[in-house]
């Protein structure tokens, strides 16, 4: 997080309670003060006053297990608004799925947050395999996948070199790994309106990705399709998956 010095408009105690609540992921879903104190870098008595702030107003709640904490429901309270008014959804959801059920895995619908895409909104197929790839409020770096680096590509220029600034200052070790490979992905994306990659961020999956910007509102959303590693073929992205999610977009009635 970044503390704005000096900005005297910043409410930086307001900006370290949604830190800590930032700290809880699906890998860790309960967290102590000691792990909080740790991952937000604020000390152990600040934390533990955030902690009991916060499960005053109902975001944090004890874990009957452990003692420590876990999100509650107040969060979700907090994000439907949001949702709510992404009309997009709701337009979405019946070609998303009829795309999922034919390839057999996922179809989500990203926007940007920081320096991550978070799914809106998903449907999956019928396979067991297809529940576990995607769901709403996942997120996944801009810079390292298909769906980050549809963004990118969907950004004006100067957009996507602000971001990639960015990237390269805040996540140094994301921007050496991946940066090669997601310019070459925005250059691929000029011919075949699309990115892909075959197991490149998470081994286990493929992944295509493009962008949508609604041409009135200039709102800038990203489509991807996610498949098992284990059932892709040399190929198949580019020929059939990628075109199947690009026909999908271009069908769209978004008024």
């Amino acid at each position: 997080m970044d503390i704005k010095i000096g900005d005297r408009q910043f409410a930086s105690t307001l900006a370290r309670g949604l830190q800590l609540l930032r700290c809880f992921t699906p890998e860790c879903p309960v967290l102590g003060n000691r792990e909080l104190s740790d991952l937000s870098g604020l000390s152990k008595p600040t934390v533990s006053r955030f902690t009991y702030t916060l499960t005053q107003l109902g975001y944090l709640m004890p874990d009957r297990d452990t003692g420590k904490y876990r999100l509650s429901t107040a969060v979700l309270t907090l994000s439907y608004p949001l949702l709510a008014n992404i009309s997009l959804r709701q337009v979405v959801r019946f070609p998303m799925r009829r795309l999922a059920d034919k390839l057999g895995g996922s179809v989500s619908l990203g926007m940007r947050d920081r320096l991550s895409i978070v799914y809106v909104e998903t449907s999956r197929s019928r396979s067991v395999q297809a529940q576990r790839y995607s769901d709403i409020g996942m997120s996944h770096p801009i810079i390292a996948t298909s769906i980050g680096r549809a963004y990118l590509a969907g950004c004006t220029p100067e957009q996507r070199k602000t971001l990639l600034n960015e990237i390269k200052v805040k996540t140094p070790d994301d921007w050496r790994k991946y940066y090669a490979r997601a310019m070459e992905m925005i250059e691929i994306w000029r011919t075949l309106g699309f990115c892909y990659s075959y197991g490149g961020y998470r081994p286990d999956v493929c992944t295509v990705g493009a962008p949508y910007r609604h041409d009135a509102r200039g709102e800038l959303y990203v489509f991807n399709c996610v498949l098992g590693a284990h059932v892709v073929k040399p190929g198949q992205l580019e020929k059939e998956v990628g075109p199947q999610l690009l026909e999908m977009i271009s069908t769209m009635n978004y008024g």
